[in-house]
C-alpha cells in the first residue's frame, strides 16, 4: 500500500522519514557513538534527554553511517492518534527499503488501529535474517498508552528481527524494568549527553570561538553541558567583539538559560529576519513560498537557508520544507503578541488563503478557523465537496469541534450549509432543515456569494461556477439525508435527481477525491426507498454504494448499505443470506480501524433478529444493546428504517421470552415518518398478532391481520396461523394456497408455512402427511439453523420431531445411491483434514467458493482443491451431498 495517503487522506509528509542533516558545526562525540553501537545487540534503545540535548543529531549521525538504511520516523504524527502514527511507521519502513506484504494492513482512521496490524507486523519482522533498525524521534510526543502497548507488543514478538531506538525527552510508557532485567535495553541519558569541557571547547571552535579553559569550564557549569545552550551561546557570543566578556554578562544577567539565549538569537538577527521568524511562528511547517506570502517579500528562501546554516533553531526537513524548534516557536509567538497585537489572526488568514491554493484542505481549515474567517473556512469545505466528511467517521468529530467555534455573526450559504450538516449529523432536524433552507435561499438570491467567495480579488467565473455547483450538490446531499431521516422517499428521489444533474458539472478530481459524497447520497436514497417498501429499487441504490471505491471515507456508507441489504434479505425470509451480509457490513469499518461501534448499528440489528429466529436469545440481546450503542455514536444514521427494525426485533425477542405485554408495548410504538412503510406495518402487525395468540386471543389476532390485508407471503403465514388457532384449518390452508411467492421468500417464511400445513394435517388426522411435512420443514430449516418456528408451533409437533428428523434424502423424493433412512451411514475411509472441515463448515452456510476463500484468507483454487479432496473422501460429487454426508457422519 506504499504511496497512498495518510488516514486523513493527505499525502504522507516525506520529511518525517528523512534522517535529519547535521549542521557544519556538528561535533561527533565518539564516546556516544560507541555506546550507541550497542543498540545493535539489544531490542530496545532509549536516548533520553531534555530538549536541545543533542539526542536527534547524535542518532542521526550514527544512522547515516550505517551500511544498511535505517527506518527513521519523527513521531509528531502521534499527536493525531494511534492510527496516524502506525500509518507513518509502516511508510517509514517502506521508505527505508523494508518490503512489507499488503496483508499487514494500514489504519484509515487517525484515532484507531486495526487490531491485527501489530501482530502481523511482528510476525513479518520476526522472519528477518538481519534486524530492521527503526528510530522513533521525538517519541515524547507519544502519550497514548494504547500506542505504547502496541509498540511494546511488536518489539517483544519481533524478536531479533527488530532493533528499536527511541529518541525522547521523557520516560516512555514501556516496561523498561523488564528489558533492564533481561539485559535488553541500551540507555543514553541526559547526564551522558551533556558536553564535557573538552567537548564544549571543540564545539566552540567549530563556531569560530576560542575561549580560555576557565571560561569554557564556567559556561559548561552554567549550562550543565546542554547542547542547544552551548550552540546558541556560541551563536550569540561570536557576534560580540569580546566573547568572553559577553559570556560573563550572560552568566550574571539571566536566570534561565533557554529564555535568554532564544531572546538573544532573535534580537541579534537583522530586522527582516526577525520579522520573518515572528510571522512563521504561527505555522507548524512552512516552505519559502508560504513564508513569502506571510511576509509580503520574496527573500524567504535565502534567509531560511542562512538560519539553517547558523543552526538558529530553524530546521530544514528536506524537500523545501522547514520548521522552527518547538520551544523557539512558542517564545516567538509570545513576542509576536507583545510586539504586534492583532497580527496573529491576520497571519493565520494569509496562511489559509495560500494553503487553499496549494490543495492542503486540513491546514486551510485550521488556519481559517484560527483567523476567525468562517465564511472562507466553510467555503473551503464546501468548495472541496468535503461536507460529507462530517458524516464519515474519518474527521467528523474534529471538523465538528472546529466549526463549533463559528459564531452567529458568520453568514452566507456556505456557513449555513456547514451548520445544517452539523445539526443533521446530530439528528437535530428542526435546526438542520432551517439552516438548509437559509443556504438554499442564499444560493438562489445571491449566487455570487457561494462558498465564501466574498472578496473581489479571488473571484473568477470558472471558480464561481464550480463553487456554485459544489454548494448545490452539498445541498442535495443534505436534502437526501433529511428525506431519509424523515421517511420521505419522494424528497429523496428529488434530491438524487438534482445531484445526478449536477455531477457532470463538477470537476472529476473533486469527485475522485471525495467519493463519500455520492456514496452517502445513494445510501440515503436506498434507505428511503427501503422505507417505502420498494425493495428492488432500494437494492439497486444500496448495491451501488457497496461497489463504491474502497477506502475509509466510504466505509461507513458501505457498512450501512450492506446492513440494509441484509435487512431486505431478512424481511424476505433469508436469514442465512442476511447474516452473511450483516457480518460483511461489520468488517467494512473494522478493517480500517474506524470508530467502533459501527455506523448505524443495522448490521448488528439484523444479526440480533437472526439470533432470535435461531432461539439464541442471549446473543440477540447483546447484539441489540450493541446496536443501541452504535446509534448513540452515530445519530445521523438513525432513520425510520432503523427505528422500525429495532422495534420489531426487540418485540420478537420479548415475545420469545414469554413477555407478551412488553412485546406489544414495543411493537405498537409509533415511528414518525412522512409516509407509511408497508413492510414496517406488516411486521408490526405480525408481532402484535403473535402476541395475542400467545395470550390465547386468536380472534383478536385474526382481526389485527385482517385489518391489514397485505396478501404477501409473510402476512399470509401469520394470518393462517391465527386462523388455525381460531379453529378454522380450512381457512388457514386457503390462505397459504392463495400465495404465490415466486421464489422471493426464503425459509424463514416457507418453513413456517410448511409447519402450518403439517398442523392442519395433524388436526385432520393425517399423521403421515404431517410427519412428511415436518421432515421437510426440518430439512429446510437446518441450513439456516432456524429453531423458533418449531418452538412457536406448539406442543402438537413434539411427537413428530423425532420421527421426522432428517436422516437421509427427502421421503417424497429419493436420491439414487443414498443410504436407507434407517441404516447407519458408511464410514469415511480417509479422515478429512482440518482445512477440509473448515471448507465444509462454510459450505454448509451456503457460502460461495469466493466467499470461502476470502473468509479463510486463501485462494479460490486452494478452496477448490480442498473441495475435490473432501468429495473424494466422502464419496460424493456435489456440494449439497457433501454437506448432507458430513452431517450424517457428525463431521459438522
Amino acid at each position: 500500500m506504499a504511496g497512498l495517503g495518510d488516514p486523513q487522506g493527505d499525502p504522507f509528509l516525506r520529511t518525517r522519514f528523512v534522517v535529519p542533516a547535521r549542521p557544519v558545526t556538528f561535533l561527533r562525540r565518539e564516546r556516544l557513538v560507541r555506546h550507541l553501537d550497542q543498540a545493535l545487540g539489544t531490542p530496545l534503545t532509549m536516548v533520553n534527554g531534555a530538549a536541545g540535548a543533542g539526542k536527534t543529531l547524535l542518532v542521526a549521525d550514527w544512522a547515516a553511517a550505517r551500511e544498511r538504511p535505517v527506518a527513521w520516523l519523527t513521531t509528531d504524527a502521534a499527536d493525531q492518534g494511534p492510527g496516524m502514527l502506525w500509518a507513518y511507521l509502516l511508510q517509514a519502513l517502506r521508505s527505508a527499503g523494508v518490503s512489507l506484504p499488503d496483508g499487514i494492513g494500514c489504519p484509515a482512521d487517525a484515532s484507531r488501529v486495526p487490531p491485527t496490524l501489530p501482530a502481523r507486523l511482528a510476525a513479518e519482522l520476526s522472519t528477518r535474517d538481519r534486524p530492521v533498525i527503526v528510530v522513533l524521534d521525538e517519541y515524547d510526543r507519544v502519550t497514548d498508552p494504547e500506542i505504547a502497548e502496541q509498540l511494546e507488543f511488536v518489539v517483544h514478538h519481533a524478536g531479533d528481527g527488530l532493533r528499536l531506538i527511541l529518541v525522547t525527552r521523557t520516560e516512555p510508557l514501556l516496561p523498561l524494568h523488564r528489558y533492564r532485567a533481561a539485559g535488553g535495553l541500551t540507555e543514553i541519558r541526559g547526564a551522558e549527553l551533556a558536553f564535557t569541557p573538552e567537548e564544549a571547547a571543540e564545539l566552540l571552535e567549530l563556531h569560530g570561538l576560542r575561549l580560555p579553559a576557565h571560561a569554557t569550564q564556567g559556561l559548561v557549569e552554567r549550562t550543565r553541558g546542554w547542547a542547544a545552550g552551548l550552540r546558541l551561546c556560541a551563536l550569540a557570543a561570536r557576534e560580540s567583539p569580546d566573547p568572553e566578556r559577553y559570556l560573563k554578562e550572560f552568566e550574571a544577567d539571566r536566570s534561565t538559560v533557554a529564555d535568554f539565549l532564544l531572546a538573544e538569537v532573535l534580537r541579534r538577527q537583522p530586522p527582516e529576519t526577525q520579522d520573518l521568524l515572528l510571522r512563521v511562528s504561527v505555522l507548524d511547517r512552512f516552505c519559502p513560498e508560504l513564508v513569502n506570502a506571510l511576509t509580503g517579500r520574496a527573500d524567504a528562501e535565502p534567509i531560511l537557508v542562512g538560519l539553517c546554516r547558523e543552526n538558529a533553531f530553524v530546521e530544514h526537513l528536506g524537500q523545501d520544507r522547514y520548521r522552527l524548534h518547538p520551544l523557539f516557536g512558542e517564545i516567538l509567538r509570545a513576542h509576536l503578541r507583545v510586539r504586534s497585537p492583532g497580527l496573529e489572526p491576520a497571519l493565520h488568514q494569509r496562511a489559509a488563503h495560500w494553503l487553499r491554493g496549494s490543495g492542503s484542505l486540513a491546514e486551510t481549515l485550521g488556519h481559517g478557523a484560527a483567523a476567525g474567517d468562517w465564511e472562507f473556512t466553510a467555503g473551503a469545505l464546501v468548495d472541496d465537496l468535503a461536507i460529507g466528511r462530517l458524516f464519515t467517521g474519518l474527521r467528523s468529530d474534529e471538523l465538528a469541534e472546529l466549526f463549533s467555534r463559528m459564531g452567529p455573526e458568520a453568514t452566507g450559504p456556505a456557513t449555513d450549509l456547514v451548520r445544517a450538516a452539523r445539526e443533521l449529523s446530530r439528528r437535530d432536524l428542526d435546526h438542520g432543515l432551517a439552516h438548509l433552507r437559509h443556504a438554499e435561499q442564499g444560493l438562489t438570491a445571491e449566487p455570487g456569494l457561494t462558498a465564501g467567495r466574498t472578496r473581489a480579488a479571488e473571484w473568477s467565473p470558472e471558480g464561481e461556477a464550480s463553487g456554485l455547483v459544489a454548494a448545490r450538490l452539498s445541498c442535495a446531499l443534505l436534502e437526501a439525508l433529511a428525506a431519509r431521516l424523515t421517511g420521505a422517499p419522494g424528497r429523496a428521489e428529488t434530491a438524487a435527481a438534482t445531484a445526478e444533474s449536477l455531477r457532470d458539472q463538477v470537476p472529476a478530481h473533486l469527485l475522485d477525491r471525495h467519493p463519500e459524497l455520492i456514496a452517502l447520497l445513494l445510501a440515503h436514497l436506498g434507505s428511503a426507498r427501503l422505507w417505502a417498501g420498494r425493495f428492488e429499487d432500494a437494492c439497486a441504490a444500496l448495491t451501488k454504494v457497496t461497489g463504491a471505491p474502497e477506502g475509509a471515507s466510504t466505509a461507513l456508507a458501505r457498512e450501512d448499505s450492506l446492513g440494509r441489504l441484509a435487512l431486505i434479505d431478512y424481511l424476505n425470509g433469508w436469514p442465512g443470506r442476511a447474516e452473511r451480509k450483516a457480518r460483511a457490513a461489520l468488517t467494512e469499518t473494522e478493517r480500517y480501524g474506524l470508530t467502533q461501534p459501527s455506523a448505524s448499528g443495522m448490521g448488528r440489528l439484523v444479526l440480533a433478529a437472526v439470533a432470535v429466529d435461531r432461539n439464541d436469545l442471549g446473543r440477540a440481546q447483546t447484539l441489540l444493546d450493541e446496536a443501541d450503542e452504535a446509534v448513540e455514536s452515530h445519530p445521523a444514521w438513525r432513520d425510520p428504517v432503523l427505528d422500525a427494525g429495532r422495534a420489531v426485533a426487540t418485540a420478537r425477542l420479548r415475545l420469545a421470552r414469554g413477555d407478551t405485554r412488553a412485546a406489544l408495548a414495543v411493537a405498537e410504538q409509533s415511528v414518525p415518518a412522512a409516509v407509511v412503510s408497508p413492510w414496517a406495518e406488516e411486521q408490526t402487525a405480525l408481532v402484535v398478532s403473535a402476541a395475542y395468540l400467545a395470550e390465547g386471543r386468536p380472534e383478536t389476532a385474526v382481526e389485527v391481520l385482517r385489518a391489514l390485508s397485505d396478501e404477501q407471503p409473510a402476512w399470509a403465514v401469520g394470518a393462517a396461523r391465527a386462523e388455525l388457532a381460531a379453529g378454522r384449518p380450512r381457512a388457514a390452508v386457503d390462505l397459504l394456497d392463495g400465495v404465490r411467492a415466486e421464489g422471493r421468500y426464503g425459509p424463514a417464511v416457507t418453513v413456517r408455512a410448511t409447519l402450518l400445513r403439517a398442523q392442519a394435517a395433524h388436526e385432520a388426522g393425517d399423521a403421515a402427511t404431517a410427519c412428511r411435512l415436518v421432515a421437510r420443514a426440518l430439512r429446510e430449516a437446518q441450513r439456516d439453523g432456524l429453531r423458533r418456528p418449531f418452538i412457536e408451533a406448539g406442543p402438537w409437533i413434539r411427537p413428530f420431531l423425532g420421527a421426522a428428523a432428517p436422516r437421509g434424502p427427502a421421503a417424497d423424493r429419493p436420491t439414487p445411491g443414498a443410504p436407507p433412512p434407517d441404516g447407519p451411514p458408511a464410514p469415511v475411509v480417509e479422515e478429512l483434514s482440518g482445512r477440509e472441515r473448515d471448507v465444509l463448515r462454510r459450505l454448509a452456510l451456503m457460502m460461495s467458493t469466493e466467499e470461502i476463500a476470502a473468509d479463510l484468507y486463501v485462494s479460490v483454487n486452494t478452496v477448490k482443491t480442498h473441495l475435490k479432496s473432501a468429495y473424494r473422501k466422502l464419496a460424493v460429487n456435489r456440494r449439497g451431498d457433501a454437506v448432507r454426508r458430513a452431517r450424517e457422519l457428525k463431521l459438522l
